[in-house]
């Protein structure tokens, strides 16, 4: 073999339908497998996973402990039951997941394919596709492998595509072919004789970047990603097409993009690992106390009662051997007697709970989305309580936090604003509401009738034959790579991004109509008139050019157009403009202060002797097998100087619904909020007062804009001593809010957000700045910069700066992280985040399917977080302590017995008592807590954010809570054991009989234990739901009756034991007084601090118990606290945004882009409305409301 696999490989080398010489290269075949399992390596492949977690390993030895008999006081049965039953659910979870994912497998692998054999057309299944195959595709089929595009059966040899699968969006993409092979049509003989040697790049993760070449008929010609078709993309508006396979199944790009996720675990569980290891190291010394007492007790009393109590055989004779022996083996059936302070059930319970609160978020109807309808959904059931405990939330900014629905809204052209409503009487500027009449444009038949616009002085511009109003909507009309159809009779668009098709529907609602496009022309209408100019260049957009240019030929004048960012643009204008230049300038901070995204537009006249030595020059750059994307930079660059500016274009993308408050709610909770966009920094600051992240009573707004490491660093030095000043000279002030109740009304809240809502500093940092921030060497001064500010901005960031900010936090700070976003530039910041949140939006589901969590709107965060985050780490935190609780109740009660039996491991209760306790009689109203409890409802949770603020701290499960559940359980087995002790020592029935034998006094023990820990429920139990009272009095009823079958029916050991003891006074007593004891400490120290020191929990429950008395009486006074409305314009610089990354300009250029027919045919429809944008950096600012008033 010359090359075992595709991990070593640097080069790919395929000869297309010859596959000998492809097979030499061992190339991975076109079959996938996601799954884990087979049939029959299913049951030992997952009990080996399984017993790799350190709790079912540690039963299972406890297991082959208790099938010797010798040391065993237990039938393996205690042991044997959860841990058999634990297993079959997890194995039972694991084989239908895994059972999915065979159906995926199959049903992907099964997919046809028409494969060329020797000339013909072969059906074969996708997995029987190998490399070097050429395959047929037809209209609306999924394509079955990465393929070279060889001919199909558009003009100039184009193909439309969807990549839904890949990135989510279901906008159409378009490819083309060689035009050498392009003439292959579909002549399958010509094809099949096709022996095409491709070499191209080993198989990699990047699904916009290919780089190879064809060798064919002794002429090499450059492959690019344009001519490349990838595995999951689906064909579109094209009837047949054909392609060689490049990479096949593994390889592929797609598979190369889903690798494994990162598993996530949560605090919670990271603290039960290490408090589970830390009760077995209590549980061996208990164990270890008991061999020392019960070798000291034979020593000194058990070895003269041999006659009576017999050593067995096994033992040594002489006194100081056998009670060391006999002690050894004591030790190990302590092991077994006590396993049950490890709790088994702990996990499958915790699952289940898990489960069920993701089945509670998926139902919450507050958080379904009409207009897209789509509900909340948990993708993932292990994270839930961590959603109660987020620190930092990281957020994108376009599409997450704003709507991404573009709308032209002003613009400036040749120093003159237009878009403002002035007010007459005293030339101020007057807001627009819903009810200020738009400007009417019905008289152009283009017009469309949801665009709108309410500054009439640029209509009459234009209908006056304003030359510069003209010119600048001719332009907007030109300059683009947006792609025309009809469909229905109406004229439509698709662009690559949403500001440039609002960009070029501005310029049809105003008269000037992009019509349609050739290879070599574009068609506009100018107020009614045809005008036709000869396309010559497309000098599109990347991230680096921020800028694109056509260059257009009409009546013998050549002029480039030009459209990009305004620092871009006036760094290449033509010398005295300076008067236009600062009244545009003005303009544009304007534009940018109302939180508008803004766009520079500029021309240049062209002599045409210098065009065509450019075109020349053009021409070598872009068939370039080397640094070609470097030279037509260079090329590109030559020609866009010298430019005459025509104005700046400000375009709006509004605020989702909610998300001021949503921010002002989460940042009152104590969550700090992070905004990590692709936008420049004036953009990022004014949507930060927009969104409430930065607030005018503010103490400073750190800037970082530095270049180089040593001015970052000195910056991030000055920030922090400003910092360290203010706060020493602060008075110290509580983070709690209090909620007071005065007799003048009661129910009046006062909710304090002591030095929250005042003050404070903020951090915007540049994404060059942060390439220096995040250096091993400055990343803890920024993180401590950062962390002491209330909100942190960073802009100009690239998706990896993203990630690594978001495990910046992870690494350094003890916090929950949370990222939200709705792109594919957002995916590696979801992925790192302890949570990923998807937001589904206008720019596909990638980030969707790469979150944990996914929500419609970045409001219904507060909801995810406030109520169901809180109340899942409420839930599951009373659940455990009270779970460590009984445990170690029912458990000890073992370990008081063995000072009364010579510490020889005889257990007090019965065998069957033991295995079923924990998977019976008190795993369902436990099981009821976690799922349904709540102190507080929804509203309030949502009303009072810093409830959610004890989950910030830890502090309702901790390793103190877990100390003060387990001394709880201490103390009650203490009593729980010596009350009844007592009472039953030398005790006697009414007859005169004895009642002091240990299956009496041990079934009084257990039927007392389920009795209080049940009655511990009733007072742990905020919320009572039928569900709760079912299984609370249930698990009575059921105790009973299981008891009564297991010993009657099938004839237990402790037959009659219990219905002799509940037939005597006695046990009555007995239990009330245990009762009684144990309740009442209970109840009055809860009552102490409900009512002396009550928390903010506390007060809001009776208020909340208050309102529901109340409302009988009057309705509800609705306390819903909303942030102010207040605007203030700042002046800084402009919002520029575009879409960042490449339109379809080379296609355009290429001289093969539409199909010579009727436009109506449109190539480009998938029948869908589409609202395009790219993977990052769009940009929206907005007007400063003030702070939160509460």
């Amino acid at each position: 073999m010359v090359r075992a696999s595709s991990k070593y490989e640097t080069e790919r080398r395929i000869i297309a339908n010859d596959p000998e010489h492809n097979a030499q290269y061992n190339y991975a075949k076109n079959y996938i497998k996601t799954s884990k399992y087979t049939f029959f390596n299913f049951v030992p492949y997952n009990l080996f996973e399984q017993f790799q977690r350190l709790a079912n390993f540690y039963f299972l030895c406890l297991l082959v402990l208790q099938l010797i008999p010798v040391i065993s006081s237990l039938t393996p049965v205690t042991t044997a039951v959860p841990l058999i039953g634990v297993l079959m659910v997890t194995a039972i979870k694991d084989a239908y997941d895994d059972y999915q994912r065979h159906r995926s497998d199959n049903q992907v692998n099964r997919r046809k394919s028409l494969v060329l054999r020797n000339g013909q057309l072969k059906e074969e299944i996708w997995s029987k596709v190998e490399v070097g195959d050429v395959i047929r595709m037809e209209n609306n089929q999924f394509v079955a492998a990465d393929i070279l595009l060889l001919s199909t059966s558009e003009p100039n040899g184009l193909c439309y595509i969807e990549t839904s699968e890949l990135d989510g969006e279901t906008n159409l993409k378009c490819k083309q072919c060689l035009p050498e092979t392009e003439s292959l049509g579909q002549d399958d003989a010509r094809i099949g004789a096709f022996r095409g040697e491709i070499r191209c790049e080993p198989p990699n993760n990047q699904l916009n970047k290919f780089e190879g070449v064809l060798n064919w008929e002794g002429k090499q010609h450059s492959l690019d990603n344009d001519k490349i078709l990838l595995r999951g993309c689906i064909l579109r508006n094209t009837d047949w097409c054909y392609g060689v396979v490049i990479f096949a199944g593994k390889d592929t790009k797609l598979m190369m993009n889903s690798g494994k996720t990162k598993f996530k675990r949560t605090s919670i569980d990271r603290l039960l690992n290490f408090i589970i290891l830390g009760i077995v190291f209590f549980l061996l010394s208990m164990c270890l106390f008991c061999t020392v007492a019960c070798g000291i007790w034979e020593s000194l009393t058990g070895q003269y009662f041999r006659v009576f109590l017999p050593w067995d055989s096994l033992i040594p004779p002489d006194p100081p051997g056998g009670p060391a022996v006999i002690a050894l083996l004591v030790f190990f059936s302590y092991a077994i007697v006590l396993n049950t302070v490890v709790p088994i059930s702990l996990y499958v319970s915790v699952e289940v709970i898990r489960l069920c609160q993701s089945f509670l978020i998926n139902w919450d109807d507050a958080m379904y989305h009409p207009p897209t309808r789509n509900h909340a959904k948990a993708r993932t059931t292990t994270l839930n309580e961590e959603l109660g405990q987020i620190e930092y939330i990281f957020s994108d900014k376009t599409g997450t936090l704003t709507q991404n629905i573009m709308s032209f809204n002003k613009c400036s052209i040749a120093g003159r604003s237009y878009g403002d409503i002035i007010d007459p009487r005293t030339g101020e500027f007057l807001e627009i509401s819903e009810y200020t009449r738009p400007v009417d444009l019905s008289r152009n038949p283009y017009h469309e009738s949801n665009f709108k616009f309410y500054d009439q002085s640029l209509v009459d511009a234009l209908d006056g034959g304003d030359p510069d109003c003209e010119a600048f909507f001719r332009l907007l009309s030109l300059c683009h790579t947006v792609m025309p159809e009809e469909s229905r009779g109406k004229l439509e668009y698709q662009a690559q991004s949403p500001d440039e098709g609002a960009l070029v529907s501005a310029a049809r609602n105003f008269g000037f109509v992009f019509k349609s496009r050739t290879p070599n022309s574009i068609t506009i209408f100018a107020k009614g008139v045809q005008e036709v100019y000869e396309l010559l260049c497309i000098l599109d957009f990347n991230n680096v050019r921020k800028r694109m240019s056509v260059i257009l030929k009409r009546d013998g004048k050549i002029r480039l157009f030009c459209k990009g960012a305004d620092s871009i643009i006036y760094e290449r204008l033509k010398e005295g403009q300076d008067s236009l230049k600062y009244h545009t300038q003005e303009h544009l901070d304007r534009f940018a202060g109302d939180g508008l995204r803004t766009l520079c537009l500029a021309y240049k006249d062209l002599d045409e002797e210098y065009f065509l030595d450019w075109k020349g020059r053009h021409h070598e750059a872009a068939v370039s097998l080397e640094r070609r994307e470097e030279k037509l930079d260079e090329i590109y660059e030559e020609i866009e100087k010298n430019l005459i500016l025509l104005g700046a274009t400000a375009i709006e993308d509004k605020l989702q619904d909610g998300v001021p408050q949503t921010i002002a709610n989460l940042a009152v909770a104590g969550i700090k909020i992070w905004v990590l966009t692709g936008d420049k920094q004036e953009t990022a600051i004014n949507i930060g007062y927009s969104c409430q992240l930065l607030t005018d009573d503010m103490l400073e707004v750190f800037i970082i804009d530095a270049h180089n490491a040593s001015d970052v660093e000195d910056q991030l030095r000055k920030y922090r001593e400003e910092i360290r000043n203010v706060t020493a000279t602060k008075q110290p002030q509580t983070n709690l809010s209090v909620v007071t109740f005065s007799d003048e009304g009661v129910g009046q809240d006062n909710l304090s957000d002591a030095g929250e809502s005042n003050g404070g500093f903020a951090l915007v940092i540049n994404g060059h700045s942060l390439v220096w921030a995040l250096n091993p060497k400055l990343e803890l001064l920024f993180l401590e910069v950062a962390s002491q500010c209330r909100s942190v901005i960073c802009c100009r960031v690239t998706p990896l700066q993203k990630a690594m900010v978001v495990d910046l936090v992870k690494r350094y700070k003890k916090a929950v992280t949370l990222a939200v976003g709705d792109g594919a530039n957002d995916v590696s910041m979801i992925k790192t985040a302890h949570i990923g949140v998807g937001i589904s939006g206008q720019e596909g589901l990638q980030a969707v399917l790469a979150s944990d969590y996914s929500v419609a709107q970045f409001r219904f965060l507060e909801r995810l977080l406030l109520v169901h985050g809180r109340w899942s780490y409420y839930r599951m935190c009373k659940f455990l302590r009270y779970f460590f609780y009984k445990n170690f109740a029912f458990t000890l009660c073992h370990f008081w017995f063995a000072f009364f039996v010579a510490f020889s491991a005889q257990t007090l209760f019965d065998p069957m008592f033991i295995s079923v306790y924990n998977l019976f009689y008190t795993s369902m109203p436990v099981l009821a807590l976690g799922i349904f409890e709540q102190d507080v409802n929804a509203k309030n949770s949502i009303k009072f954010p810093r409830l959610y603020t004890p989950g910030l701290l830890n502090a309702l499960f901790n390793k103190r809570e877990f100390f003060r559940s387990a001394l709880h359980g201490f103390l009650t087995s203490c009593v729980l054991f010596f009350i009844p002790f007592g009472a039953y020592y030398n005790g006697m029935d009414q007859e005169g009989r004895s009642m002091a034998d240990q299956q009496t006094f041990g079934s009084v023990v257990a039927t007392i234990l389920v009795i209080v820990v049940t009655m511990q429920m009733c007072l742990d139990t905020s919320y009572w739901t039928l569900f709760n009272h079912i299984t609370i009095w249930g698990s009575l009823i059921f105790y009973l009756l299981l008891q009564y079958f297991y010993n009657f029916v099938i004839g237990g050991e402790y037959v009659g034991a219990l219905s002799k003891a509940m037939g005597e006074p006695l046990f009555y007593f007995t239990t009330l007084l245990t009762i009684v004891v144990l309740m009442l400490p209970v109840m009055a120290w809860r009552f102490y601090w409900v009512d002396v020191r009550p928390n903010l929990s506390d007060k809001v429950r009776f208020k909340q118990r208050h309102d529901a008395k109340m409302a009988s009486k009057r309705s509800e006074h609705d306390m819903l606290r909303t942030p102010s409305a207040r605007r203030s314009r700042r002046s800084v610089r402009s919002g520029y945004a575009f879409a960042h990354q490449e339109g379809f300009g080379r296609l355009i250029t290429s001289g093969k882009i539409m199909r010579p027919r009727n436009m109506k045919q449109g190539p480009m429809s998938n029948g869908r409305a589409t609202n395009l944008r790219p993977d990052n950096k769009i940009s929206l600012v907005a007007p400063a409301p003030s702070t939160v008033e509460v």
